[in-house]
């Protein structure tokens, strides 16, 4: 059995999940980098993290698929005897205007939420008996506050990230006490996938507007929410079912204007 600890990351090519990938391999974990499509950035990734000193597998499949959630368990507890961690970051949408309700198909749900809640569900069953038998481990999901807004990339999305938050709570009662299971609930994030379903001149709008708009000014980037996900694996030692908000704070909402005078 590997010394170090075990960490599965998917969807960890790119964004979020690589970025959470190369923290766990600083902090002295091996990895399993997942990709469906992007091959290239995967191994970039990969490289990063052994360059950390960690061991990596690449495993190239889509979390929507059992076999491959059940592959990639496997490959993990082969080569290192031990599975410590898993970020489920995997997700899917198609960008879509609300108002446009033609605009998603019975289809688009059903893939979406495949991988979105579907495809974290067969990930948790897949590291659940090496997690159970070794005695410990901790899983986090990478939702977003769409999942709490309604208001996202569409309105699958919104809804599948409802239900990935409270699939959390769920699996918190059965996977106790061996196991912990939250999840993130990150605002808008940098990234190139939220770049690329946008295009250039509405996410930079997007990104100024938003700014403007957050109490804390900032808008995250993949490693800021990467450090929270690797925090609840690390230190959350008392906390399951839960779902953290990381937005910046807009989720509370604005102040009206009497709110800032000295007088009402």
């Amino acid at each position: 059995m590997s010394a170090r600890k075990v960490a599965i990351v998917t969807g960890s090519a790119t964004g979020v999940g690589a970025a959470a990938a190369i923290l766990l391999a600083s902090k002295g974990c091996n990895v399993v980098i997942n990709y469906t499509r992007s091959k290239d950035e995967a191994e970039a990734t990969a490289a990063e993290c052994r360059a950390k000193g960690a061991e990596t597998i690449v495993y190239q499949g889509d979390v929507s698929d059992d076999d491959a959630c059940r592959g990639m368990a496997k490959a993990a507890a082969d080569k290192w005897g031990r599975i410590d961690y898993l970020i489920n970051n995997a997700a899917r949408t198609k960008f879509n205007p609300y108002p446009k309700l033609d605009g998603v198909s019975k289809q688009d749900f059903l893939d979406i939420y495949a991988v979105n809640v579907v495809g974290a569900y067969q990930m948790v069953r897949a590291v659940t008996p090496y997690m159970k038998k070794q005695g410990s481990g901790a899983i986090v999901n990478d939702s977003s506050i769409g999942g709490v807004t309604g208001i996202a990339s569409s309105i699958p999305y919104a809804a599948s990230k409802a239900a990935l938050n409270l699939m959390t709570k769920s699996l918190a009662h059965v996977l106790a006490p061996e196991i912990r299971i939250n999840t993130v609930v990150p605002g808008m994030i940098q990234t190139r996938w939220l770049k690329g379903g946008m295009g250039e001149e509405q996410y930079q709008a997007m990104l100024k507007s938003q700014g403007d708009q957050l109490p804390l000014k900032k808008v995250a980037t993949a490693e800021d929410i990467a450090e929270v996900l690797v925090w609840f694996l690390e230190s959350a030692h008392l906390i399951t079912g839960e779902s953290l908000i990381v937005d910046s704070g807009i989720h509370i909402g604005q102040l009206p204007p009497y709110s800032s005078g000295d007088s009402y």
